[in-house]
């Protein structure tokens, strides 16, 4: 099991980080919450991590805390929800916020996440109701500093991170522009296109 990284930073692209480790490339998928941590291309970076295997393909999920892959590993466990649905729900909401739509049975609120529909976002809350004591620090927000603007236009990187994780096109212009400016770098526009699409 592969269970940490640390090494240069080579691609930043959501969902996809590439990590060069002792001349070494791994490929990582992260949620946007660790994305909003990480610095820029070239420089050092140290995340956890999750070893997924599948018959086709070996894939390694990245995590900036223990208490995101806490949550990942118990998201995994519910049924219906795979490793990819598990990266979109932690793309999409925060730990703290997650925690209170489940507390509170708000199956509502996590049907506005893309690919979960009424029964998923049902067996969240019930399922997820004991399980959200193994993670340590529900309570403590994942936050970060938005990242620098990347050679594209931030607002078609801010788009391109949506669709890959899940939202339409069309839906994922919609969002980007409803929060843009143009001093807005594309993992802030990612962030705020987040929070307004879950009206927090």
């Amino acid at each position: 099991m592969i269970a940490r990284l640390s090494g240069k930073l080579i691609i930043k692209r959501p969902p996809l980080l590439l990590i060069d480790v002792g001349g070494v490339g791994y490929e990582v998928e992260a949620p946007m919450s660790t994305f909003f941590e990480l610095p820029e291309p070239g420089e050092t970076v140290s995340i956890l991590t999750h070893l997924t295997i599948r018959d086709d393909a070996h894939i390694l999920f990245g995590f900036a805390t223990e208490d995101e892959r806490l949550l990942f590993r118990s998201l995994i466990k519910v049924s219906g929800v795979g490793p990819k649905m598990a990266l979109t729900i932690l793309s999409g909401i925060s730990a703290p916020d997650f925690t209170l739509y489940v507390q509170s049975r708000d199956a509502t609120a996590l049907t506005r996440l893309p690919g979960i529909g009424k029964k998923t976002a049902e067996r969240l809350v019930v399922e997820m109701q004991d399980r959200l004591s193994e993670v340590k620090g529900m309570a403590t927000a994942v936050g970060g500093q938005s990242g620098g603007v990347q050679k594209t236009s931030p607002a078609h990187d801010a788009v391109s991170a949506l669709i890959a994780l899940g939202y339409k096109r069309a839906d994922a212009d919609k969002m980007v522009k409803a929060v843009a400016n143009e001093e807005m770098g594309s993992e802030e526009l990612i962030r705020e296109a987040l929070k307004a699409q879950l009206g927090r």
